[in-house]
């Protein structure tokens, strides 16, 4: 219940910010949104529908109160509502997230495991190695490549677009979300590969680990049975962290593969100067970060016995 009140205040407090970001556009809101050649009457107008003539505190409360019922305005642009906009670019954002997310995690921890049994041998050398290169290769530079090799070279995926589900079946689907996620996953990747690496070599040194060996237990069943989740903390409060932030930090491949996510969605908002909708975006991830770390909390008493007879005491 205290982590719950706490995120509370961190929703609040970030909302607030959200609506403070129509009163600190430059210049009247509505004369941002309508552009230089708006009259003042219609300036006024806009202004009025928007509610920044009101002072902070009463916009605030009114939004709120709106947005607790799901309602996160109007865009002045489009005419849409922003909760409607969001929920219809959400799916193609969360896919890529936990796909990236899937792969990056399935991957690290075979890497990890490998380097962690045969640790500081060549085989934990060339796989460390390996995790530096893809550490060092962003978003912006990997998308690219492999549009190169994958989809130019070899032909296996296409170049760019998007294949829903409904429409085009699984197999098309996969095929267009498969590059995209690997362009945001190859860098997760080593993060994963390296945090993981290091508390497993850790967690191999307890005493209980030495005591299954000693039972003459083989050195993968200890691996997976006693070493592998307690030495997933880091890993799990990392790869939380990291779903959050990549349902809002999907910008640069969306928009490198023109795919209609949220990423995308907001690069045109905030080139059309529609404060609204940015707005209401930010309140989204916001709300779904937090709401994630607070899951990633509550799974280390699954994770690991210790923590249930720590709070316990």
């Amino acid at each position: 219940m205290r982590r719950v009140g706490r995120n509370v205040v961190v929703v609040l407090l970030v909302t607030l910010g959200s609506v403070a970001l129509l009163s600190l556009a430059p210049g009247s809101t509505a004369a941002v949104i309508l552009g230089e050649n708006a009259t003042p009457e219609a300036v006024a107008a806009l202004n009025h529908k928007l509610g920044v003539d009101r002072p902070l505190w009463e916009q605030y409360l009114s939004w709120l109160g709106h947005a607790l019922t799901g309602d996160l305005g109007t865009s002045p642009v489009t005419n849409q509502p922003v909760t409607d906009a969001v929920l219809a670019r959400l799916p193609v954002t969360l896919e890529l997230a936990v796909l990236s997310l899937l792969i990056s995690v399935v991957v690290a921890v075979v890497l990890a495991v490998v380097s962690a049994t045969w640790q500081d041998t060549v085989v934990d050398r060339a796989v460390t190695a390996l995790s530096s290169v893809l550490l060092s290769v962003p978003a912006f530079i990997a998308g690219p490549l492999l549009v190169y090799f994958l989809a130019l070279q070899l032909h296996w995926f296409p170049v760019s677009g998007w294949s829903r589900i409904e429409a085009d079946g699984l197999g098309a689907n996969l095929s267009s979300a498969i590059m995209p996620s690997l362009a945001i996953a190859l860098i997760e990747i080593a993060a994963f590969h390296r945090i993981l690496r290091s508390d497993l070599i850790s967690t191999l040194g307890e005493d209980f680990v030495g005591a299954a060996r000693a039972k003459g237990m083989s050195r993968m069943y200890v691996m997976f049975r006693h070493a592998l989740r307690p030495s997933s903390f880091s890993l799990i409060t990392l790869a939380g962290i990291n779903l959050g932030r990549l349902i809002g930090g999907t910008v640069v491949v969306e928009t490198l593969f023109s795919l209609p996510g949220l990423g995308q969605f907001i690069v045109t908002s905030i080139t059309a100067r529609d404060v609204v909708t940015v707005q209401g975006i930010v309140v989204f991830i916001v709300v779904v970060y937090v709401v994630i770390n607070m899951l990633v909390d509550l799974s280390y008493n699954w994770l690991d016995p210790r923590v249930r007879k720590v709070a316990a005491a």
